[in-house]
């Protein structure tokens, strides 16, 4: 009996991986995500965002051994965002396909690894995604790469080129419910208790937002959604109910909070759960031969590798929000570990710096950050350890510059975490100029008081 299990183990995870299934769901899930990234794109470029965040600073917040990734001038990154565009209309209609996923993948993390003040998750998924794309065939069917021959169709693929896709939402939505099990979230209602009470304009739901239950129920159901959706999701019997689900809550939350294209992201991503009749229903439009089976094979060297390099980058998935272990202190607090990690709205975080510098001869002057950071800069940096530090670091070589001699520089900051009183953050006797960025604990963040 223990072999009869163990080989009908194999043999599931085998069909998870090698079994043969319809390329169709690959196939709407490249359409429906090129749409998604040409518009946000475009939206992105119409709003202005190019000049406010990759142009008008005079300082940008490297991250951690990725200091050598610099921004263009205005017109190379104007050019960028265009390469971009184009680059997302080619997913969409499947040509030159594999070269346009690469090109936008390398565009879009060049361009979110500027600035850490300008980190979202779903950039972060955003990239992932577009570097996974590069790995399938979703130009088989349903492509012009297939219309002008430059590809060969085919109607079936490895199971593994869809599912890499599930695994990946799936990680997303756990460890955003998992890093909801905390007492400020569920016991508290934070920061959701905060938010929720200043919506109490909106027509018709306000006053319902007001009622002081909603947060606790919007906290609670939010935990158990994403904890649990991956699952139904997968289950076809709840696969309908799953997405209305989906639907209703992205809907909601992108209407409440003003979270940017998150939501219709997520709720375009999780179109792959459906069935392969389905999206092959859709596509008809596209693919009038879908009686012709053909399978897609690929060489067992090249998909050996493929399939080592995502083994490596799903163990990395799993195991990089855990990070946080590692450190001391509450997580919240110290963000050390947070970042790359799925924790969506979880904490509403105010913060306040100043800035001296002080050198061997006596001299001391207050540091005008207007002078040098944009407000939604300062804004992130005074929450942000590593960005503080980093701060002090380009102030003490702006007055090294003007002839200081060895400029040290302390901050004193305070910082607020869902809606408790203000706290001191960073040890105000600290040079944070001798302090080197790592990722080793930051000594130098105080606990809150």
């Amino acid at each position: 009996m223990m072999a009869t299990k163990s080989g009908n183990n194999n043999a599931f995870f085998f069909n998870l991986l090698m079994g043969r299934v319809h390329i169709a769901p690959l196939a709407s899930f490249r359409i429906l995500l090129g749409i998604m990234l040409f518009f946000s794109t475009a939206r992105f470029m119409a709003k202005g965002w190019i000049d406010d965040l990759y142009v008008k600073p005079l300082y940008y917040f490297s991250y951690y051994g990725f200091e050598w990734i610099q921004p263009a001038s205005r017109e190379g990154m104007y050019a960028i965002y265009v390469l971009m565009l184009i680059a997302a209309l080619l997913i969409t209609l499947g040509l030159f396909y594999r070269v346009a996923a690469l090109v936008f993948f390398l565009a879009f993390t060049y361009v979110e690894l500027l600035d850490k003040t300008n980190y979202l998750n779903h950039y972060y998924f955003v990239s992932i995604v577009s570097l996974l794309m590069v790995l399938v065939p979703a130009n088989k069917f349903a492509s012009l790469d297939v219309k002008f021959g430059f590809t060969e169709r085919a109607t079936h693929v490895p199971a593994w080129c869809i599912n890499i896709f599930k695994l990946q939402i799936g990680i997303v939505y756990f460890f955003a419910g998992v890093a909801k099990i905390n007492p400020d979230w569920l016991l508290h209602a934070q920061p959701l208790k905060i938010w929720l009470s200043g919506r109490d304009y909106l027509p018709v739901i306000g006053p319902v937002l007001a009622l002081p239950v909603m947060p606790y129920i919007f906290s609670w159901v939010g935990m158990l959604f994403d904890i649990s959706i991956f699952f139904f999701l997968i289950n076809r019997k709840t696969r309908p109910f799953a997405y209305t689900a989906v639907v209703i809550f992205h809907m909601l939350t992108g209407y409440l909070f003003q979270i940017g294209v998150f939501p219709y992201v997520m709720m375009v991503a999780t179109w792959i759960f459906f069935s392969e009749q389905f999206h092959l229903r859709i596509l008809s439009v596209f693919d009038k031969s879908q009686a012709v089976i053909k399978n897609y094979t690929m060489l067992p060297a090249v998909q050996h590798l493929i399939l080592s390099l995502l083994t490596i980058h799903f163990v990395f998935q799993l195991l990089l929000p855990m990070r946080y272990v590692l450190y001391p202190g509450k997580l919240f607090w110290t963000e050390q570990g947070y970042r790359f990690s799925w924790r969506v709205m979880l904490m509403e975080k105010n913060g306040y710096t100043s800035f001296v510098v002080k050198d061997n001869t006596g001299k001391v002057v207050e540091v005008k950050k207007s002078n040098y950071l944009t407000p939604q800069q300062d804004k992130m940096m005074s929450t942000h350890p590593d960005m503080i530090l980093q701060f002090a670091h380009y102030v003490a070589d702006e007055y090294a510059r003007m002839g200081w001699k060895n400029p040290a520089v302390y901050v004193d900051a305070y910082v607020s975490l869902n809606g408790r009183r203000s706290s001191q953050f960073i040890d105000p006797n600290v040079d944070l100029a001798k302090e080197n960025e790592s990722f080793l604990p930051k000594k130098w963040i105080l606990a809150p008081q």
